[in-house]
């Protein structure tokens, strides 16, 4: 922006250069060598400034050494002008902006001491004007300065201080990037934990099924066909279901077994397949999705736990029961149960632990060697706003 806008102090330095010009041509008390020599300092000025003085404002004063170079010469011209034709001392209004912009400020506070002070000393020993025109000069110069030094100095702060304001945003964008950067990673590992889950409850247990009636496929063919189709359709139902399971994930949609479905009914079909008991327990009634979803994947990893670890001859029952605040879900196996210090929760159990908790639910799983197994998990309902009464037209 800085670069874009110069155009502006060009125009205005351009515009102060050639009233200088003017005044000096025109001015009535040198005689004309003397103002002939004013006016040629006044053009090398401009050339100097064309030459040198841009492109060190431009590079607001980088170089230091060069920008002292270019002050000290453009102050010398300007103040053998000054000297000459009191007119001339316009430039003043250029130059000392120039000194702001290029130079720190305690420099800056000498250079224009120097082009306000200088042209009215040397003005007042080269032509020994009568004290009052020396009076009145040396108040201007004064003016001058204190207004010059004033103006500059609350510039220059104001300038440092829309510096610092664009580090502190530059800083802060910084900041809202690394923060939009970190929750990107955590919505994709939150994602990646939630695929996880959803595989692991659903895809890789039905897998787990269908290896397990492979292999009693196989050891049945040759001796008990009847129950080795049994256990083959019990496989198509099997593949069909995690098909079924495989789209709804793909799709974003529920679970296969509450679509089109109530939480009860998915729970009976789920433990149907398994072979345990279900009970309800209060009115059931419609609930949020996500409650639905978490309590039958609850359920599902419950059940398939009862399956792996329980024993073939555990009992398995489910309770599902409704509170006016809560879900409460209970699968409970009469199967060999484990000692938790002994064997610790694997990736299903840490699952649903993290599913309950995600709708601000809890689960606890109580187990001990040769009593069973029981998981629990209990799901806050949020409370439905009461239907607005209806008005009775007059």
């Amino acid at each position: 922006m800085w670069d874009r806008g110069f155009l502006f102090w060009d125009c205005y330095f351009a515009v102060v250069w050639a009233g200088a010009l003017v005044l000096a041509l025109s001015a009535e008390g040198p005689d004309r060598a003397v103002r002939s020599a004013c006016v040629a300092l006044i053009v090398l000025l401009l050339a100097w400034y064309v030459a040198d003085g841009r492109a060190v404002l431009l590079t607001d004063g980088a170089d230091q050494r060069g920008t002292v170079r270019y002050l000290a010469v453009a102050t010398a011209l300007f103040a053998g002008a000054g000297i000459l034709v009191t007119e001339t001392r316009l430039l003043t209004f250029a130059l000392v902006p120039q000194c702001f912009i290029a130079l720190r400020l305690p420099r800056a506070v000498v250079a224009v001491t120097a082009i306000t002070v200088v042209p009215v000393a040397g003005w007042a020993l080269l032509w020994r004007p009568d004290a009052q025109d020396v009076f009145l000069n040396s108040v201007g110069a004064a003016v001058s300065l204190a207004f010059s030094t004033a103006i500059g100095t609350w510039i220059i702060r104001i300038i440092a201080q829309s510096q610092e304001r664009a580090d502190l945003i530059a800083e802060l964008q910084a900041s809202r990037e690394e923060v939009a950067r970190l929750s990107a990673e955590r919505g994709a590992l939150a994602e990646r934990e939630r695929m996880s889950r959803e595989i692991h409850d659903t895809l890789a247990q039905g897998f787990t099924s269908l290896l397990m009636l492979v292999q009693a496929v196989e050891a049945e063919l040759d001796r008990d066909v009847g129950t080795a189709r049994r256990h083959l359709d019990l496989m198509q139902a099997t593949a069909r279901q995690n098909l079924a399971e495989a789209r709804a994930l793909v799709a974003g949609r529920a679970p296969a077994d509450l679509d089109g479905g109530s939480l009860p009914d998915a729970v009976r079909r789920l433990a149907a397949r398994h072979g345990a008991a279900v009970t309800v327990t209060g009115t059931a009634a419609a609930l949020p999705p996500a409650l639905e979803v978490v309590a039958l994947r609850a359920c599902q990893e419950s059940l398939a736990n009862a399956a792996k670890h329980a024993g073939p001859a555990a009992a398995v029952s489910v309770a599902l029961t409704y509170t006016e605040g809560s879900l409460t879900l209970t699968v409970r196996d009469t199967g060999l149960g484990f000692d938790r210090k002994v064997r610790p929760e694997g990736f299903g159990l840490r699952g649903l632990r993290a599913r309950a908790a995600e709708v601000s639910g809890t689960a606890d799983v109580v187990s001990a060697p040769g009593e069973g197994t029981t998981v629990t998990v209990e799901l806050p309902v949020p409370e439905q706003s009461p239907p607005a009464p209806e008005r009775t037209p007059l």
